[in-house]
């Protein structure tokens, strides 16, 4: 199989473009790596002219936290300091869970949202029990369900019921207030 060749401008044959060799492609390759070093420092040395790194938070001040000794996990410490992670043993977290159960059923709106999440909060809690003990003991019951939409039904009533005479009372408070007298300009 013969290839042609293209000429070039002026009628003059053009060479293909032949594929390198592996061995020269590598070798322009950690050219390439070794010449990258300098292309950073420039690129730092162009920004630094400008004044980019110039007022940056924390400028001459030290490195907080730097310590004496190496922490391997000084990041994931951090990290739990930072976005307040909070790592309990199943048993305290569903301990936790069940004291701020109930207001977190007052955000839903339905009945079988409020279902829902007591029925999986009694199921954590059951398997909780049939597990190997991990840290202190369960002492959390699951909860009747009927019950809890109960009490979450009077508390819902009783919220709504707030919320209505509060705007009865906004509307009365503006209803009594006196319209602006108003500029003789704005008639």
């Amino acid at each position: 199989m013969t290839r042609e060749r293209s000429e070039g401008p002026e009628g003059s044959p053009r060479p293909e473009a032949t594929p390198r060799p592996r061995a020269e492609s590598k070798a322009a390759a950690r050219a390439r790596m070794a010449q990258q070093h300098t292309w950073v420092d420039l690129q730092v040395r162009q920004a630094m002219d400008r004044g980019d790194f110039d007022d940056l938070p924390g400028a001459g001040k030290p490195i907080q936290d730097l310590g004496d000794s190496h922490d391997p996990n000084w990041w994931l410490k951090k990290l739990v300091e930072r976005e307040h992670v909070a790592l309990l043993p199943p048993s305290l977290a569903l301990r936790k869970e069940d004291a701020e159960l109930d207001q977190t059923l007052d955000r839903f709106n339905t009945e079988a949202e409020v279902r829902r999440h007591v029925d999986d909060f009694n199921q954590r809690v059951v398997a909780a029990r049939y597990r190997l003990p991990e840290g202190p003991p369960l002492i959390t019951m699951p909860r009747d369900v009927d019950e809890t939409v109960a009490a979450w039904s009077e508390r819902r009533t009783a919220r709504l019921a707030e919320q209505r005479r509060k705007a009865r009372e906004a509307l009365a408070d503006q209803a009594a207030e006196p319209e602006p007298k108003r500029r003789w300009w704005r008639r």
